[in-house]
């Protein structure tokens, strides 16, 4: 007997828990198609910025057209003019029409922002636009020292709970892990009115050119190793909060994904490991975790689900405590001083 590896997640039915997140590869109907065919459960289109919806074509023609008339080589102006120009959120709902036209699998689409604001008329759009769910990339790096925790964290609340206002579809917020009570803001984003949480979000880390004296943006495709911190996480958070929990970063293979599930997550989302192998890379991933499955004689994925996670600890801190501990003591007697 095949494992049913049907999963649900946001409310959403799924043949499988394997779904490509935001990228690239998700900016085009050709690819879409391609990951849809190789077997992904579902599709989240690439993030549209808080910045896109913000800054209306003529705020944005205005700003960089300022000082054109100081500088001979400016006299056309710096840019094309933007009425051929992609600058608004419009060509954001004309994907999610095409997707959805083209797709039999759940699309979800994604906002990135940071702040409550006239972004979540946006969000309306796209549930109008036929969305099947939306994902709020929260990316905001605390780096105001005059702003508090309890301050980030509200800010993080009242961004969510103004979009949960605005739609009805299913609400996912994915975050980053530096929080400094991660499970107790889990339960608080549910409250607000997520559906669900996506773990992890991953921040810019820049780097420096010393020939150049410049910082250059930079950002990396994720390794293997990032999937442990999501993976505690996971299995800290699984029964514990009323809501639907995504693993990404660091999802590369179908051991990856297993291991995931089995910590409490209702899907894995990849993105590093598609843009590296392409998206015929899913169909390999899909049938490992079908084939790990079926040779333990699981009859589904919900059977599995959550086996390996900490719901039964009465006190997950003093649990992790313990690994800890062991992981270095353990470290002690293999690497005598």
């Amino acid at each position: 007997m095949t494992v049913d590896l049907s999963t649900r997640y946001l409310g959403l039915e799924l043949t499988n828990p394997v779904v490509a997140s935001s990228s690239p590869l998700t900016g085009s109907v050709e690819t879409l198609l391609q990951l849809e065919n190789a077997g992904v459960g579902a599709v989240v289109l690439p993030s549209l910025f808080e910045e896109q919806i913000e800054h209306e074509a003529m705020a944005v023609h205005h700003g960089i057209e300022a000082g054109a008339e100081h500088h001979a080589e400016a006299a056309g102006g710096y840019f094309p003019e933007l009425d051929t120009y992609n600058t608004g959120p419009e060509w954001y709902l004309l994907a999610l029409t095409a997707a959805k036209a083209a797709l039999r699998v759940p699309v979800i689409a994604s906002l990135n922002g940071s702040s409550p604001g006239g972004w979540t008329r946006f969000a309306r759009e796209l549930q109008e636009e036929g969305a099947d769910a939306l994902e709020l990339n929260i990316y905001a790096v605390a780096a105001d020292v005059d702003e508090s925790s309890a301050e980030v964290e509200d800010r993080y609340l009242r961004l969510v709970a103004g979009v949960r206002e605005a739609v009805s579809i299913p609400l996912a917020v994915k975050i980053g892990p530096w929080f400094s009570a991660p499970a107790n803001m889990a339960r608080r984003l549910g409250e607000a009115g997520a559906d669900g949480l996506v773990l992890f979000n991953r921040f810019y880390e820049p780097d420096i050119d010393l020939d150049e004296m410049a910082v250059l943006p930079q950002h990396e495709l994720s390794t293997p190793g990032e999937m442990r911190l999501v993976l505690n996480w996971i299995a800290l958070l699984y029964g514990r909060i009323d809501a639907s929990l995504a693993a990404t970063t660091g999802v590369h293979d179908a051991e990856a994904a297993v291991k995931l599930l089995l910590a409490g997550a209702d899907v894995t989302m990849m993105a590093s490991a598609l843009l590296a192998h392409g998206p015929g890379h899913a169909a390999t991933v899909v049938e490992g975790v079908r084939t790990w499955f079926d040779d333990r004689e699981y009859r589904s994925v919900d059977q599995a689900r959550g086996s390996l996670s900490q719901v039964a600890s009465p006190d997950p801190a003093a649990f992790e405590r313990v690994n800890y501990m062991r992981s270095l003591v353990t470290w002690s007697a293999d690497h005598p001083r």
